[in-house]
């Protein structure tokens, strides 16, 4: 027998109409014994049709997903529906209510545990009902992530690429439908503790994205949610086509390995070089990281090891060895 999750809801996921429910997971502690941790969670149905998973809070100190997703549960109705939308605005609740990017539970990143444990943490608890209950109810999931407290990016949607070509065309033209102004396709090997490969292996089309940064609220961001969210319905036959924002030419980008992502030789305080936007070749200066404990000690430099433009840079100026300070995107050739 299969294992069974301990996380139960009493909202139905096959009943018309729209419930505003929970997802209890037991979390018992000396406050509270038979205590649960509530994850709220939205599923509006309107009869047979295709299922929309959208999900934000995956980390906790990423907001415009998570706003993109509060105002569509206060909006989308039954009567605007064919078939169903399933829509989890935290679903990473505790790291969420503490703007963190790992759960204060268990200290465990949601983004790193697929598919969980069904007597795991709290957190890998979460990933494995999402891998064994939401996924595969879906026929696309989206997962809205920025770059937290740390990074910095300019926004975009993007989808993963899959060992399977048909979750490959599937997750592409959902891609071009969301109609983000900039769309990018993650070549670069897959973890298979990620969301997106987790999902991927039921064979469902993964769009994630990164909207903002710096643990801040980018307005760009969430507005590029609502529209994309939207967009994507219509293409799915949910809503009415005519309901959805008018299409935006789209930029499809990409990178296609590790060389496109710079790391921090030393630590110490990184002076960045670039800003996002910027075109760069490969040797130029990414930044310098200076040693104020040591201010007769010459800074240490990084450089791009690739061609392309700057898509994300590190908010925090303090950095360890090992952190990343830049990553690149170049044009999808074609």
């Amino acid at each position: 027998m299969a294992p069974q999750t301990k996380i139960w809801t009493d909202v139905e996921f096959d009943r018309d109409g729209k419930q505003i429910g929970w997802l209890n997971l037991p979390h018992s502690v000396t406050r509270s014994a038979y205590g649960m941790i509530a994850i709220p969670i939205d599923v509006i149905r309107n009869g047979a049709g295709p299922t929309a998973l959208f999900m934000a809070g995956n980390h906790g100190d990423e907001y415009e997903g998570q706003i993109g997703l509060l105002k569509l549960i206060r909006t989308l109705t039954p009567e605007q529906v064919r078939g169903r939308v399933i829509i989890v605005p935290a679903i990473n609740l505790p790291a969420a209510l503490a703007g963190t990017r790992v759960s204060p539970i268990d200290e465990v990143n949601l983004n790193r545990a697929f598919p969980g444990e069904p007597a795991g943490t709290a957190t890998q608890q979460i990933a494995y009902y999402v891998d064994s209950e939401l996924f595969p109810r879906a026929d696309v999931v989206v997962d809205l992530h920025s770059g937290g407290s740390s990074l910095d990016y300019l926004p975009f949607a993007s989808v993963h690429e899959s060992p399977d070509p048909e979750v490959n065309r599937k997750g592409l033209a959902a891609l071009k439908a969301f109609g983000a102004p900039l769309s990018l396709m993650w070549q670069t090997a897959p973890d298979y503790a990620y969301a997106s490969h987790a999902c991927m292996r039921h064979g469902v089309p993964y769009i994630g994205g990164e909207y903002g940064g710096c643990g801040r609220v980018n307005r760009q961001g969430v507005a590029l949610v609502e529209r994309g969210l939207a967009r994507l319905l219509a293409h799915m036959g949910i809503t009415d086509k005519a309901s959805a924002p008018p299409d935006e030419p789209v930029r499809l980008v990409e990178f296609p390995s590790r060389d496109f992502f710079v790391y921090a030789p030393e630590p110490g305080l990184f002076e960045p070089a670039t800003d996002l936007g910027d075109v760069v070749r490969a040797g130029d200066l990414c930044g310098l990281v200076h040693f104020v404990d040591n201010p007769a000690r010459p800074p240490v430099a990084c450089h791009y090891k690739a061609d392309g433009f700057v898509v994300c840079k590190r908010h925090f100026g303090r950095v360890e060895r090992g952190d990343c300070v830049a990553h690149l995107a170049r044009d999808v050739a074609g």
